[in-house]
Order: C-alpha cells, then structure tokens, then sequence
C-alpha cells in the first residue's frame, strides 16, 4: 500500500470522527484474556458479518498476500489496515490486536503508512504522545501525508491542545484535502465556541464530499454539532442521512443512541442496538434503555458489562474510563465511584463528551473541586454546547438548592 493510498482513503476521516469518542470506542469481550497464536495460520475465532457482506472473502485475499510475502510491509499494512477498518465499524478491538501483531513484524525501518498505523494503534489504546511520536516520524520521511495530519488533529483536539489541532487542519488545506480540511477546522471551530461557523464549515466539507464514508462521517458530526446548538430535529435529519448509507459504524450508532436518549426515546435505541451487545460501547447504551424501560433484559446486560469492567481492571486497563463512570452513575447509581472514574478520564481526555460525564457525576456526588476541571475547560474554550452549559449553571447555584444526586442527564 502507498501513502498515496492510505492518505485518499476513509481513515483520515476517521482520525477526525473518532476524536468525538476519544479516539475508540469501548471495545468488546473485556473479560477475554489475549494470547498469542502458536502459528500464523491458527484460526482464533471466526466473526459474524452481515448477510451479504464481502469482508469475509476480501480478508481471505489480504492474508493470502500476506502469506505470500511474508517479508513485504506493503500486503501486510494492507492486511493491517483494513483490520483496524473493522474494529472502528464493529466496535470490536480483536481486529487492533489482529492490526498490531501485523505490525511488529517490521518494527525497524518502518516505512510512513506502516508508522501511521502504528500510531493509529497506539492511540487506540490511549498511548497518545507514542502515536504523536509514530506520526511525527512518518512526516520526517512524507510531509504530504494528510493521514498523520488527520491523526495529529484528533489527538490535539482530545487533548485539548487547539492550537497544535489549527496547523494539521492548515497542513491539510496545504495539501489541498478539502474534505479532510473542513472537518478538521470544523471540528477545531466546535470546540471553541463558534458553533454556527464549525456546522457551516461542515457543510462545505459535506458538499464536497463523494465517498460514502466520508458523507456518513461530516452527517454524524453536523448531527453532533446541531445537537449541541438545541437544534435537535437539524441533528436528527443528519443523523438519519447518516444511517440510510446502511454502513456498519460503531460511532454512528453511540452517537445517534444518545440523541436518541437524551430526547426520552429509549425504545429506539432498543430497536437500533439488539444485533450490538458484543460492542461495550453499545451495550452501555442498550442497558441504559432497557433500564429506562423496566425490560427484564437490562439485568443480564448490566451485569455483562459488569463482568467486562470488572476483567478490564484487573488488566489494568483504563482506556474505558468515561464508559465505565456513566456506568456507575447511570446504571449502579455509584455516583462516588463514577466521578472518580470521570475526573481520572478527564486528565487524559477532555472533549466535549468527557467534560459532559464529569459535570454529570460531579453533580449527582455533590463534589463540586471535581467539577473545576470542566467548568474551567468551559470558560477557556468557549465552548456553547447547550447541555454542558445548563449542567455548568448547576454549580453556580447552592447545593442544597440541587435536585437529587443523579438528577442531572
């Protein structure tokens, strides 16, 4: 695979898209311990896809390239890639491990598409100043590669470092990647109060855009950023123009669940997620809408994510750390437990989404220092998400004016 063809590629976009969700989405069957095949050829597990779906028969081809030139980076970054195609659609991280291992066969004299997908494996795993590194590299040897600029963006703009996120969002209008441009700066505009220049930036990127992935992926963030503006029936005709291209994305479907619950419509989300529950990320969103409508499925699912919380601690994995405090405070009423959880995420994270589920559990546990982070986030980014302001207004008031702990949603 050329950098060329990397860079044209749908996972620039998704460098972008998935700086909404800090950067991956909770992964699958965290209770599964990993281990390392004894031989290349050993069939771990076979995954299910959709009737009809040619993933099956085209990463047949892939690992036959690989098989066949074992020693070439080229087939196996192919390979690789398209392994982490599939973990950001299915929300399922075997395909990263599968994606890595491919990787560590060449881990010296990488060539750039091969350091970019290490990066963008690092950074799955919330490794974010090795995948700087990672990228930084792959520029030393192409400067042109709008895919480690794509992914340079994300990572500033989750960190909240809006400043570095401005000059990948200008490397890319260098490099005359309009699509990928306008929804870096529309993103970077988000973020720091100019909610109505960022949606219309997003639009042009929209109208520009042909690919199917790339429509799917500026539909989900205009629906985000018409959802922060209180234009809900503008976010959800973005959303549904999302959801008829009929493409498995793991995003998308987190995305749309919450519009859907933070508008009182559970039962859709029941609906839209059955076919999900190997997704953590999206069995969150179906337990807490189960749980909303009493249905007798929500226990089995709480405890499943009970279970995988409960392995990925005992890994010492803290990748999952908002997904697990909404948890707590959604679903176990731990509002103790989840703004600890929340504020340890927010040291690593701080999006929009992170500020959202600190103020949240700092709220319901009356604990108003963990709440500073946010509010002062808030003050200095500008930010004019409608939600994230009225939770803000909370702690301006006297605590024993509040409404009851969990109150806030």
């Amino acid at each position: 695979m050329k950098p060329s063809q990397f860079t044209g590629s749908k996972r620039c976009l998704q460098a972008l898209l998935l700086a909404g969700m800090g950067l991956a989405l909770l992964s699958t069957a965290l209770q599964a311990a990993p281990r390392t095949p004894a031989q290349d050829a050993e069939v771990l597990e076979r995954l299910p896809f959709r009737a009809g779906d040619t993933t099956a028969r085209e990463l047949s081809v892939l690992r036959a390239a690989v098989a066949q030139a074992p020693t070439d980076p080229q087939p196996a970054a192919a390979l690789a890639h398209r392994y982490f195609d599939l973990a950001i659609a299915k929300g399922d991280p075997r395909y990263v491990g599968y994606a890595d291992a491919l990787v560590s066969r060449f881990s010296t004299s990488m060539p750039p598409d091969l350091l970019v997908l290490r990066g963008m494996v690092r950074q799955y795993r919330h490794d974010f100043q090795a995948a700087l590194d990672d990228f930084a590299s792959a520029l030393a040897q192409d400067p042109d590669l709008a895919g480690a600029h794509a992914w340079r963006g994300a990572i500033y703009l989750v960190q909240a470092d809006y400043a570095s996120a401005a000059k990948e969002c200008e490397a890319l209008q260098r490099l005359q990647r309009a699509v990928l441009h306008g929804g870096c700066a529309g993103l970077t505009l988000a973020y720091t109060g100019h909610l109505d220049a960022a949606y219309k930036t997003l639009q042009l990127a929209l109208a520009a855009a042909s690919d199917p992935g790339h429509r799917l992926w500026l539909n989900t963030r205009l629906g985000e950023v018409a959802a922060w503006q209180g234009l809900p029936d503008v976010a959800q005709r973005h959303y549904r123009q999302a959801l008829a291209l009929d493409i498995d994305d793991g995003y998308l479907l987190a995305a749309w669940s919450d519009f859907l619950l933070d508008q009182g419509r559970p039962a859709e989300v029941v609906q839209l997620l059955t076919r999900w529950e190997a997704s953590d990320g999206l069995l969150l969103r179906l337990a807490e809408a189960e749980t909303l409508l009493k249905l007798p499925a929500a226990a089995a699912h709480v405890q499943a994510l009970d279970d995988r919380f409960a392995a990925a601690r005992l890994r010492g994995d803290t990748t999952h750390q908002a997904e697990e405090a909404r948890y707590e405070l959604r679903l176990r009423q731990n509002a103790r437990q989840a703004v600890t959880l929340a504020a340890a995420n927010y040291r690593v994270q701080k999006e929009p989404r992170d500020a959202r589920i600190l103020l949240e559990t700092a709220w319901a546990a009356q604990d108003r220092p963990a709440a500073r982070a946010a509010l002062d986030w808030l003050h200095s980014s500008g930010f004019e998400g409608v939600e994230l302001r009225r939770l803000a207004r909370q702690f301006a008031t006297p605590v024993a004016a509040a409404s009851s702990p969990g109150a806030a949603k």
